[in-house]
């Protein structure tokens, strides 16, 4: 039992970065902009948290260096797609790639080093109860604060007229603007929303999860954080729960090995990308559903 706890443990703190980066996607196509550039956006922001949180010590600062690394990035996309009209697709998967290269290129001196342990919070009282204690109630606060966040952003989008002009934005962006809204100003408020939370992920990843700098550490994060946005029907409460069943996924490996269960690492290692393409074939096998649930205008360019 106290191993099945902890799996359940490392599978929330796994999911947490995919959850961010998800969250701040959902926020993006909910305004009707695709961003293929998430995978770049976390890489250059693990960079800049790990060299924060490397020379100061604070792991708030690396978050909030992160955050901004992201923001900075998403901006550099809204200037391409929102007032230069460049193809989203395209401007994404060049900024993913920069992000990668970039990152590379600037992460070759911090090769080697190691950052020390920051210390979790766990609950009082309720961290000490066998068996959910261990697996619910011992985490960093980043875990605890991206659930709120998924639980804020359901209430923003449902409840909030900010959150119903957002959508409307996403849905017919030519009829946002009849109406007198800044239809691109709106949408480059989404893009910095959601390329701070890529950041924090990207952060979480090199300051918290691992803690250290590995070139292409995201290993594919950013775009199984983009397919979950379509697996959870661009529902945050969805998002945060397929956040974490990938999270599952990727610490099953380790499970296996510590249960002496003999399954060659090579293929468990490929478990999360492997449920990433059987969820996106079964969607695809509905594409009604996902048109219903997609916004109507996204990745479609619009320039008043």
């Amino acid at each position: 039992m106290h191993e099945f706890a902890l799996l359940i443990a490392s599978a929330l703190s796994a999911g947490t970065p995919l959850a961010l980066a998800a969250l701040g996607l959902l926020i993006n196509e909910k305004s009707g902009v695709v961003n293929l550039g998430a995978e770049g956006m976390m890489l250059m922001a693990a960079i800049a948290g790990f060299s924060v949180a490397y020379a100061s010590g604070n792991q708030w600062l690396a978050f909030a260096a992160g955050a901004a690394t992201g923001a900075a990035l998403a901006a550099l996309l809204a200037l391409l797609v929102l007032w230069l009209g460049a193809n989203q697709y395209a401007s994404g998967l060049a900024l993913s790639l920069f992000g990668g290269g970039l990152s590379a290129f600037v992460g070759i001196g911090q090769s080697g080093h190691q950052l020390p342990a920051f210390s979790h919070a766990p609950i009082p009282w309720l961290s000490k109860l066998p068996f959910v204690g261990a697996a619910l109630f011992s985490h960093h606060p980043m875990v605890y604060l991206t659930m709120l966040l998924a639980l804020a952003l359901h209430l923003f989008l449902q409840r909030t007229r900010a959150g119903l002009v957002l959508r409307a934005v996403g849905e017919s962006p030519e009829s946002a603007h009849a109406l007198g809204y800044p239809v691109r100003r709106i949408r480059l408020y989404a893009l910095l929303a959601g390329g701070a939370l890529c950041g924090v992920a990207g952060a979480w990843l090199s300051v918290i999860y691992t803690p250290m700098w590995v070139q292409g550490m995201t290993a594919g994060r950013g775009w199984i954080a983009l397919a979950l946005t379509t697996f959870a029907t661009w529902r945050p409460g969805r998002v945060l729960l397929g956040a974490y069943l990938f999270g599952g996924v990727t610490m099953l490996q380790f499970y296996f090995q510590a249960s002496g269960v003999q399954v060659p690492s090579q293929l468990l290692a490929m478990l999360p990308y492997l449920a990433t393409i059987v969820v996106l074939a079964l969607l695809s096998r509905n594409p009604l559903w996902i048109r219903v649930n997609m916004p109507a205008s996204l990745g479609r360019r619009f320039m008043p």
